[in-house]
């Protein structure tokens, strides 16, 4: 397994699935709660990680709303988000692709330029002196309404230079991605990309939706298609990518033990699934955490680990160029690690 590790460790691999929100440490928490004199329910970064032991996604998302009552500035954006690119730059990952949830803030009164503004300042500078390229993506809440989604697509008009998809996550049970049809096909309309998050709790019918309703070009995590062989033949036949997160899926309970996570199954069926974290900071590992901890459950092959990296550099919005140059760096590596 340490030959493995120490192989995982060199891969160059894209991130396509992070809620930049899930990234807020516990510490970070409390030293932005400080700065910006926020009152925290929790009194200390013990009983923070005490509120970590979900049930279920709601009882993940109620605390995930409540710590993201601390980011209020543009330099509190700028630093959550650098310090998970600085992260994530170890677990060799040379792309990734980053969901950020306007409506989260904006209902705080926080406005929608003054997060744009510290996350790109930071994704900007990662490129510059971190080497690391980077999209990043709206994604509505779905336990809103449409009106309020299509009400957040304006407030962007003027910053979807910064954006190059949207997205759709939270409360996925009894919000099917239909509800929102009409708002990504406004986004299409602004030369946007479309992803959403379906099959995590939501039925096999969610997908199918996200699919046909939606238009979307990945589906986000997806673990539920494997109970409609319909489905999975589809989503084999157009190369759908499916950006799945071990980790967040053992957190919540999405299966109930590692080793019958079915990342597995999803690469012998043909499935383009990726590796992900998810919300790293809430449940207990980032990129390279889930490529360790997934290899050794489920007793990974080095193939089956090139595979994955592969994937995750074709289902990104990068340009062809850039990905037959992250491909190609795969293959060199591979050849001589």
């Amino acid at each position: 397994m340490s030959e493995l590790v120490s192989f995982i460790a060199g891969l160059p691999k894209a991130e396509l699935h992070m809620h930049l929100e899930g990234s807020l440490e516990p510490e970070m928490m409390f030293a932005f709660a400080k700065r910006n004199q926020v009152s925290l329910p929790w009194k200390s970064l013990e009983e923070v990680r005490a509120a970590y032991k979900f049930r279920n996604l709601q009882d993940f998302l109620d605390v995930y709303y409540r710590g993201a009552d601390v980011l209020r500035t543009e330099q509190d954006f700028f630093e959550l988000t650098w310090a998970y690119l600085e992260r994530v730059v170890t677990d060799c990952a040379r792309h990734v692709e980053i969901f950020f949830d306007p409506q989260a803030h904006t209902s705080r009164g926080i406005k929608f330029d003054v997060a744009v503004r510290g996350i790109t300042r930071a994704l900007r500078e990662a490129s510059a002196s971190l080497g690391v390229s980077s999209k990043l993506i709206l994604s509505f809440l779905r336990h809103l309404s449409e009106e309020d989604a299509f009400a957040t697509l304006r407030a962007a008009e003027p910053y979807l230079e910064n954006f190059s998809a949207v997205g759709l996550d939270s409360s996925e049970v009894g919000h099917p991605p239909a509800k929102f049809a009409r708002v990504f096909e406004a986004a299409k309309s602004h030369g946007l990309g479309r992803v959403a998050h379906a099959g995590e709790e939501g039925p096999p019918a969610y997908v199918w939706e996200a699919l046909d309703r939606l238009g979307v070009q990945r589906i986000d995590h997806g673990n539920r298609a494997l109970e409609d062989e319909r489905l999975v033949e589809r989503l084999v036949a157009e190369r759908m990518p499916l950006t799945v997160c071990p980790l967040s899926n053992v957190k919540l309970h999405v299966v109930k033990d590692f080793s019958l996570h079915p990342l597995r199954e999803m690469l012998a069926r043909g499935l383009r699934a990726t590796i992900n974290s998810d919300d790293p900071a809430y449940f207990g590992g980032y990129l390279g955490d889930n490529w360790i901890s997934t290899a050794g459950a489920l007793s990974l092959t080095r193939e089956e680990l090139v595979v994955l990296a592969k994937n995750s550099f074709e289902a990104s919005f990068l340009d062809p160029s850039a990905k037959a140059a992250r491909l190609a760096e795969i293959d060199t590596y591979a050849a001589r690690a």
